[in-house]
């Protein structure tokens, strides 16, 4: 799987202007320049509970005008299952046009592992993720790999808690297949820490790492190939934006891919900037992230 979009046609057709972080009061003073949107779901059109109503009817209007909405989640589940949830959280299916999660490109990896064992880190809620493919689970004395989708308890567990694990698994050379890159999660009003923090630990300990999703390039490609399958025709990136509320994996992900980026600042980094973030008191504490949006909202709103 390479990590460059493959289509010759995915090239900006002008230079990006630079990331300004220019605060915008509504989405739809974007809307005209964007045909596509990659959307982060968890954060953007949820918390974990239930729907940003806001959000899901401004999405539901851009579509109305025309243009493509794909959601692209680090959720460590396939697609299929993915859908469901977010129509039970009461995000509408009119919201978005396709999804692609880094679930799907998890499945990818394994499939190219085929008759190899894996040891699974991760809640059962995640087994669907190997239904239907070549791949025995087993534990970390014996397993090819290793595939981390999270916590088996996210409220209570730290990766602390996985040491054992994670040193057998360094001493033994395992890569580990990361389902899910975040670091942390908004669920409700709380925090809760992602597969991404144990892949860091496992890191720290030298042992080697691939990730399936944001902020690296191939969950994007796919989006990219799922936009152009919706509208029938080549994608210009000049005319491509993502969203979510996350520096480390939407906006790291969206210079990487070379697109415009929107950062949402009241979601999973509220703690980060602070009460006295509008309207301009976010700036200090973007100054010192290593990659900067191009523009931010408090949340996605038409």
């Amino acid at each position: 799987m390479t990590d460059q979009p493959q289509a010759s046609s995915m090239v900006p057709s002008t230079p990006l202007p630079a990331p300004r972080a220019e605060l915008v009061g509504g989405f739809y003073m974007l809307s005209c320049g964007i045909d596509v949107l990659l959307c982060d779901v968890w954060g953007v059109v949820h918390n974990g509970q239930t729907a940003h109503k806001a959000a899901c009817a401004a999405l539901e209007m851009f579509r109305a005008a025309g243009g493509t909405v794909i959601m692209v989640s680090n959720a460590p589940r396939p697609s299929v299952d993915v859908v469901p949830q977010l129509l039970s959280y009461g995000v509408p299916a009119t919201a978005f046009d396709r999804i692609i999660t880094s679930g799907d490109v998890t499945r990818q990896l394994i499939t190219a592992r085929a008759g190899q064992s894996c040891v699974h880190i991760g809640p059962e809620r995640d087994l669907t993720l190997f239904q239907g493919l070549n791949v025995a689970l087993t534990d970390a004395a014996i397993a090819d790999y290793c595939i981390c989708t999270g916590f088996a308890d996210d409220e209570t567990q730290t990766p602390d808690d996985y040491a054992v694990t994670l040193d057998l698994m360094a001493a033994r050379g395992l890569t580990m297949i990361c389902g899910n890159p975040d670091l942390i999660v908004e669920r409700g009003k709380k925090l809760i820490p992602c597969a991404g923090a144990l892949a860091m630990a496992y890191e720290a300990r030298g042992g080697a790492v691939i990730y399936a999703g944001k902020p690296h390039l191939p969950v994007y490609q796919q989006a990219l190939m799922l936009a152009e399958q919706v509208r029938g025709a080549a994608i210009n990136l000049a005319r491509v934006a993502a969203i979510g509320d996350a520096v480390r994996t939407d906006v790291a992900g969206a210079a990487a891919l070379g697109v415009r980026s929107i950062l949402l600042l009241d979601g999973i980094h509220w703690h980060d900037v602070g009460a006295d973030a509008w309207p301009g008191g976010y700036r200090d504490w973007l100054s010192r992230q290593a990659v900067q949006p191009h523009y931010v909202m408090p949340r996605l709103n038409w």
